[in-house]
């Protein structure tokens, strides 16, 4: 079971905003922050700032722990509640939660907002990830339990380790990064069975487009690579494939290890390729 009193709700949690309401520096910001630009506050402050980092992974495996089977749902904070693609993440997230998963999202406003109010629609658990942010926002008020976060990687670390399936909706720079970085662990075999669905084919058309133009066509990903990305245009569809990876737990492990094999390969290509050169040499 999930311990609430360890998180804070939706209508309490506003500490995240600290940075954005005082005008101040993120503990991302300070953390990433060239050495040379403030050499002294680095030494003094690096060191300490790792009990930090590691406080707040306790603090999400701590709140997260009981969650039971879940799914990640990304999208753009910008999109407003009365467009379709929210609406659509509203059903999929009641689809989804009257099957008995918990939604997770990055708990704010837009495709986010409808995420959590699906799954409250549904009687699911409602889980809301928020990240402190150099300016001011909000957290959406659907989410049943949210933990905030300072530092983006260990944020993420959360989505990968307790969704099953990430649901990806049209979205900018912040879809990307968790898409990207979902397609990347399970081609290397961090993750597996685990589906990633793009709704909306219409939107990530010119994307997988171009990943088979260049990335493809240059010999920097594989075919099999490219057979990880599932799209769809309904919520139905969404459910369907979710539900069956839930169900049939090899029904991705095939996609997913071509994938790897394809990575293997190219590695111990490059491995003798360079051993070659050395042998010549």
């Amino acid at each position: 079971m999930i311990d609430e009193s360890s998180v804070g709700s939706a209508s309490r949690a506003r500490s995240v905003d600290r940075a954005g309401r005082a005008g101040g520096c993120t503990e991302d910001e300070l953390l990433l922050r060239c050495p040379e630009t403030a050499p002294d506050a680095a030494a003094q402050g690096d060191p300490w700032r790792v009990l930090r980092i590691v406080s707040e992974f306790v603090q999400g495996f701590d709140a997260l722990s009981g969650v039971g089977p879940a799914v990640a749902i990304f999208g753009s904070a910008r999109t407003p509640a009365s467009h379709p693609h929210c609406e659509a993440a509203v059903e999929i997230a009641r689809r989804l939660g009257s099957a008995g998963l918990t939604i997770i999202t990055g708990g704010g406003p837009g495709i986010m907002e409808a995420g959590n109010k699906g799954a409250r629609a549904a009687g699911a658990l409602s889980i809301g990830l928020n990240i402190e942010l150099p300016f001011e926002q909000h957290l959406n008020p659907y989410a049943d339990i949210t933990v905030e976060f300072r530092y983006f990687f260990v944020r993420k670390t959360m989505f990968t380790k307790y969704a099953q399936a990430f649901v990806i909706m049209p979205g900018g720079f912040g879809t990307m990064d968790e898409l990207f970085e979902s397609l990347t662990l399970i081609q290397t075999g961090k993750i597996r069975n685990f589906p990633v669905v793009l709704y909306d084919t219409s939107y990530w058309g010119g994307l997988l487009d171009w990943l088979k133009q260049h990335m493809l066509g240059g010999g920097m990903i594989s075919g099999d690579d490219l057979d990880l990305l599932m799209t769809c245009d309904t919520p139905e569809e969404v459910s369907d494939m979710v539900l069956r990876s839930m169900r049939d737990t090899t029904w991705r492990a095939v996609a997913e290890e071509r994938a790897r094999d394809s990575t293997r390969r190219s590695l111990e290509r490059a491995v003798r390729a360079r051993q070659n050169l050395q042998d010549v040499g």
